[in-house]
Formats: C-alpha cells, structure tokens, sequence
C-alpha cells in the first residue's frame, strides 16, 4: 500500500493561519516538502530563504548545486530523496528560535515524518540537528554520527551553505555524504 503524501499545496495552505502567530510577526515561516514521497532518505534543512520563497522550491542557487552533487557521492538523486525544509522563525540577524517558536512548528514536521516515513533523516545544520534530535549539542560535535530519534536512523551533516564558505567543513560533508551511501547500501 503507498504511503500517503501531503502535496506541498496543501501544507502550504495549512500553514497559512501560522503566518498570524504573534511570534513570526514579520518573519519568514513556510514549510516546503518536494520530493519522492517513498523516499528512503529525508532531508531536513532550515526554513528557505528568499531565493527559496520566490522559487517555491527548496536548495536553489549555489547551495542547490552543491547538494545535488553531495547526494551523487551517496548514489543519490532529488528524485531519490524527499526534502522537507523545517518552519523556522527568522528575525534579523537569523538568531536562534526561541524554545516556544521551535515548538509551534513541530507538528508540521511531525506530519512530514509520518507520511514519508524514511530509512534515514538527514539533518542539515545546527537548527534540523537540534529540532530532529531534542539535544543542545551543536552540528560540529555530531557531524557525521549515527543517531536515533524514535523509530528514525538520523545522520546530522553540516548545511551545504556553511561549507561553501569554510573548506574544513566541506571535506566533512563529502564524507559524510559518502557514508550515507555506504549505510544505504549495507541496508538495501
């Protein structure tokens, strides 16, 4: 039986009445979810930028590029995985949410989880790691580990946009990325 899916459309629309909360007055909250929706592989980012808002779709531009090539070292395609961008306030300056923003968006990750319903989560960044995994520890101490969130395999990699910026970081990611390969491969 295929799993259910929620088109993008209608999470959109469902997140409409989030734009009046009181505490992203002024700030972007979408939630976006592309991709295969019997996907073995979800990966989650933070909310999308402007280029992302003005796209309707999520990783364009630079960083877009970038993962399409990071999902190649796992034998990885967009159409393989499914994407699911974390509702994030983000006032000025993008500081971290408070604990009462983070917890208004739950449920619509919940959801995402439960209907793709994936082998792995791939966390992406500092913002996903905490979300997926409830935990203080930053992505610099977690990187590349295995972890356990519920009944989901999660693997936490720095955000594509860090690394381009900071070589260390980007010699991180392609390993990690090729790890992720191998444990798809080991669990196939």
């Amino acid at each position: 039986m295929p799993k259910p899916h929620i088109p993008l459309e209608e999470i959109r629309t469902s997140v409409e009445s989030c734009r009046r909360c009181p505490l992203c007055e002024g700030r972007t909250h979408i939630v976006f979810g592309e991709g295969n929706p019997e996907a073995r592989v979800m990966i989650v980012g933070e909310a999308p930028g402007k280029n992302e808002d003005l796209q309707g779709r999520p990783f364009v531009g630079a960083a877009g590029k970038y993962l399409d090539e990071l999902l190649a070292m796992a034998e990885l395609a967009r159409e393989d995985v499914f994407i699911a961008n974390v509702l994030k306030c983000r006032p000025p300056g993008n500081r971290d949410p408070r604990p009462e923003e983070i917890e208004a968006c739950t449920p619509y990750l919940r959801e995402q989880t439960r209907t793709i319903s994936p082998d792995f989560i791939v966390t992406l960044g500092n913002f996903s790691t905490k979300f997926i995994l409830k935990t203080d520890v930053g992505i610099t101490r977690l990187h590349g580990k295995l972890a356990q969130a519920g009944k989901f395999q999660v693997f936490p990699v720095y955000h594509p946009a860090a690394a381009l910026y900071d070589r260390s970081k980007r010699t991180a990611l392609e390993e990690d990325f090729a790890t992720l390969g191998r444990l798809l491969a080991e669990e196939a």
